[in-house]
């Protein structure tokens, strides 16, 4: 990933946010039959390893099963919020012009070696933790155990665990830092006035950054 310095983020905490914030990845792999991508919800430990360990569980007949249990490592990338910054948010643009648009946006890569899980148990625990995790604060929180036993056993057979140590962390918060202060504010002003709700997010990332 293009890396100008402004731009590079290496506090793990707010990397690990980004991840929880925003679960659905795309796994990549580069397998036997080429270069597969996948969207795929993880669930992140930041307890396991030093850059924590990610798992999750995709469908059995997921052609990227078969490159996940040969490849020596996998790409997983998580995004933000993005937005389209306009020149006309900045305020040198009144004063000399030199400006262009550009684009607004928070991404973390990572990598690692990945586990297949081909376990029953294992699986069962993961749908129960993500189901929970996502269900948590809802009034009538659905959980596995609301369906019928045979019905969750025979989905349990058709899906298979995922875990990814992960070894490498490259976090890149695209935020406008290298304008001046005054175009900051500008972008910031204009994207919170946006009828776009990912601007609006974008706005609010900056303002807190």
């Amino acid at each position: 990933m293009y890396q100008p310095p402004a731009f590079v983020e290496h506090d793990l905490r707010k990397l690990h946010a980004l991840i929880c914030a925003r679960p659905l990845a795309l796994i990549i792999t580069n397998g036997p039959d080429g270069l597969i991508v996948d969207p795929i919800p993880f669930l992140l430990d930041p307890t396991r390893g030093p850059h924590g360990t990610l798992r999750a569980h995709l469908a059995r007949g997921n052609p990227q099963l078969q490159a996940l249990a040969v490849v020596d490592e996998v790409m997983v990338v998580f995004q933000e919020a993005n937005a389209y910054v306009s020149p006309g948010f900045y305020a040198s643009k009144r004063e000399h012009g030199r400006v262009v648009p550009t684009w607004n946006y928070s991404v973390v890569q990572v990598w690692g070696k990945p586990v297949v899980m081909d376990d029953t148990p294992w699986v069962h625990r993961q749908v129960e933790n993500l189901t929970d995790l996502h269900e948590s604060g809802r009034p009538d929180a659905w959980k596995v155990s609301d369906a019928p036993d045979a019905f969750v056993t025979a989905h349990m057979k058709g899906i298979v665990g995922l875990e990814i140590p992960i070894a490498r962390t490259e976090g890149k918060f695209k935020l406008s830092q290298n304008r001046p202060a005054a175009d900051h504010q500008g972008v910031v002003d204009g994207l919170a006035g946006s009828d776009d709700a990912l601007a609006r997010a974008v706005a609010e990332q900056m303002r807190e950054a």
